[in-house]
């Protein structure tokens, strides 16, 4: 996490004893009565506020190092996470995740052992440990970094038994086992009810609400995969057009890749209708009847209707996964690249140009939803990664209410929880090859808007950095699963989440106090009210944004698209189609694959030209009413350095900051260097009239 925090007590259980690594005689036996010793203090120390179902698997005395100051304290390994303590520190119980010092198993990226100044091993899931360490670094998928040195004078086999104990609890944690029966939440102590801070979106009257606040007349709630008998990895409900029957959406679903038929994913208070679905499911051979109804729904009553492709021009998931791995390598404290070639390397890593792809994309979906009056229809084959991305931050680019704190939760909710996205397999939790954090490339874009537009934002930074951490942190199912159905069967009904992980479990352990209400949004259950206060943007303008949700006045630069116009959106140009379906003439994949080809590009016109006249109109053409076009040229893309390089302290001194107590240390930092360079000016300098500017930017 991101957030220093005061101290916790653990639980001490009994252990197995390890090997005496050779140690026998009178000193064995005098080693042994110190760590007994040590270790009874330990206990009574560490006696009160452990999570239920938490258990100390080993632990050390060591000392942090890498940071500044050094720090002493004991290295514990539980069957949750790996945490410091720091000698004399306290935490609130009410935070008990909300540590700079806690590594949870399944957040540790990369975990090594050092003995000496050569000897290094990296200790994966099974591996045995070669030698006892003299340090340990726990490199986190988070882009931190602990380092312990352990202590010597006969405390050698404690920091085997501690280092091993990680590798076991990291390989059990990787088979989905090791987290069974722990309450990661306050609120497990907690009864009745509790009201979700935002619509979980798992009842029909949620969704009926949210249709109501886009002001969709012409949608419906359709509960036609209520059983998930129509696909598992979509929601209970979702809308469709009014006059389809469920009976043809169930048909017309068929026909597209893992049954994700085409939905209403917002509704533009404009008249527009921005819809995802999966790729067509060309093998199969859908009649008139089918074929109709798939063509109704794409084009939602609407004459004009654009097909968007949504992977092209974007990185694959293994890019995605490469890029956030060779930045995790950058970023790292212990990173092997020289200043001197950190910014050639940092661009090597395609992280700043995928987010950059992202962003142009989204744009240019945004020009065409609010531009015309019309269908657009994002499509990606499996419809459960980039098709969520580009429909988040074409709603938060096209509607002010995506930007407020609640909205941009519910927008979360719904385009990434409920929608499917499969968090626990692109975040790496199972260990499957299909690792590839889509979502949190995602964060790192509007991360990218929220420094553009600072004014147009509710939330802050330090909400996309907890929000960004919580999606490796096993707190509530919300990030833990990879479909609806799946979180409706562990929390033991289909319309409820659960703070309790228990994975291999078809119902909950007995015995355990549930919330079934708990989600990853319930944030006073693990923030303080002081973490939660810094979620709120400071300089956030409200007059950004109506005070209500209900639907606008139709803005009168949006008219009417083409007659009976069908386009395929593909390499930033709008081409015609003869058709929209495949499969209207011949069922034929040689058919299928020469009508969509998509046409060269017929101007180097942006699309933004394309749809409200020439560029040199541009810049006396107002931008339409709540609508923001991010820069995605060289500079205009940042390094998230609040998040990436947080294990470097002294990077992180002269961010700008966005809270009052942040602009206080930024001050204080200045001061600092004011100071230390001010003893530096000669004599004659002192009676000159400086600027201050110019002292601390030569103090750079």
């Amino acid at each position: 996490m991101w957030w220093g925090g005061r101290g916790q007590s653990f639980n001490i259980a009994p252990q197995k004893a390890e090997p005496d690594m050779g140690l026998s005689g009178p000193k064995s036996v005098q080693r042994t009565g110190m760590l007994e010793s040590r270790s009874c203090q330990l206990g009574s120390h560490l006696a009160s506020g452990c999570l239920p179902g938490e258990q100390i698997l080993a632990w050390a005395p060591g000392v942090r190092k890498g940071l500044e100051p050094e720090l002493p304290g004991t290295l514990i390994c539980t069957n949750l996470r790996v945490t410091f303590q720091p000698c004399g520190w306290q935490r609130s119980q009410e935070t008990p995740l909300s540590s700079e010092y806690d590594f949870v198993l399944v957040n540790i990226g990369r975990l090594e052992a050092v003995s000496g100044l050569s000897r290094v091993q990296l200790l994966r899931p099974g591996s045995p440990l070669k030698f006892t360490p003299e340090e340990i670094l726990i490199h986190g998928r988070d882009f931190r970094l602990l380092r312990v040195a352990f202590e010597a004078g006969g405390l050698e086999p404690q920091a085997f038994q501690v280092t091993m104990a990680i590798v076991r609890a990291r390989a059990q944690s990787s088979q989905a086992q090791q987290y069974a029966g722990i309450s990661l939440s306050k609120a497990g102590q907690s009864s009745g009810p509790r009201k979700p801070p935002i619509p979980l979106l798992e009842t029909s009257e949620d969704w009926e609400t949210e249709r109501k606040k886009q002001g969709a007349g012409s949608w419906r709630v359709s509960p036609v995969n209520e059983r998930f008998d129509v696909a598992t990895s979509l929601p209970r409900y979702f809308w469709v057009p009014k006059r389809t029957l469920d009976s043809e959406v169930r048909r017309a679903f068929g026909h597209f890749h893992q049954g994700r038929g085409p939905r209403l994913s917002w509704h533009h208070p404009g008249g527009s209708d921005l819809l995802r679905c999966g790729g067509f499911y060309t093998a199969s051979d859908p009649n008139k009847e089918d074929i109709r109804a798939v063509e109704s729904m794409l084009q939602a009553g609407h004459s004009d209707v654009v097909l968007v492709d949504t992977v092209d021009e974007l990185p694959s998931l293994t890019d995605v996964q490469l890029a956030h791995l060779k930045l995790r390598a950058l970023c790292l404290p212990d990173s092997s690249a020289a200043e001197e070639k950190w910014l050639s390397a940092l661009e090597g890593t395609r992280w700043l140009d995928y987010v950059r792809s992202c962003l142009r994309k989204a744009s240019d979906i945004s020009v065409l939803v609010t531009s015309r009056v019309r269908s657009v229809v994002l499509q990606e084959r499996g419809d459960r990664d980039f098709n969520g991305l580009l429909s988040s931050l074409v709603q938060l680019l096209s509607a002010p209410e995506a930007r407020t704190l609640l909205g941009f939760q519910s927008l979360v909710q719904r385009e990434w929880v409920a929608a499917g996205h499969p968090f626990l397999t692109r975040l790496g939790v199972t260990g499957a090859s299909e690792e590839a954090p889509v979502f949190l490339l995602f964060l790192d874009c509007v991360w990218q808007l929220l420094q553009q537009f600072p004014a147009e934002f509710e939330f802050s930074e330090f909400f996309l950095l907890a929000l960004h951490d919580s999606a490796r942190v096993p707190d509530t199912l919300t990030f833990l699963r990879d479909t609806p159905w799946e979180r409706g069967k562990q929390s033991g009904q289909f319309n409820s989440y659960t703070q309790i992980y228990t994975a291999g479990y078809s119902q909950l352990p007995a015995g355990n106090s549930v919330n079934p209400q708990l989600s990853v949004w319930d944030w006073d259950l693990r923030y303080s009210s002081e973490q939660i206060l810094q979620f709120h943007n400071p300089g956030y303008d409200p007059e950004h944004c109506p005070d209500s949700w209900l639907p606008r006045q139709q803005p009168n630069f949006m008219v009417s698209g083409p007659p009976s116009s069908v386009w395929l959106f593909s390499r930033g140009a709008l081409t015609p189609l003869n058709q929209l379906c495949p499969w209207r003439d011949s069922p034929s994949l040689l058919a299928v694959s020469s009508r969509w080809l998509p046409r060269p590009a017929i101007s180097s016109e942006s699309l933004a030209d394309q749809e409200w006249g020439l560029p040199s109109h541009w810049g006396a053409c107002p931008l339409p009413p709540g609508l923001l076009l991010p820069g995605y040229l060289g500079p205009q893309i940042r390094l998230w350095r609040r998040c990436y390089l947080r294990g470097r302290p002294e990077v992180q001194k002269g961010l700008s900051a966005p809270t009052i107590s942040g602009l206080q240390d930024e001050l204080s930092h200045l001061q600092e260097l004011l100071r230390k360079w001010t003893p530096r000016i000669s004599p004659e300098d002192h009676s000159e009239k400086r600027d201050p500017n110019t002292i601390v930017s030569q103090s750079r």
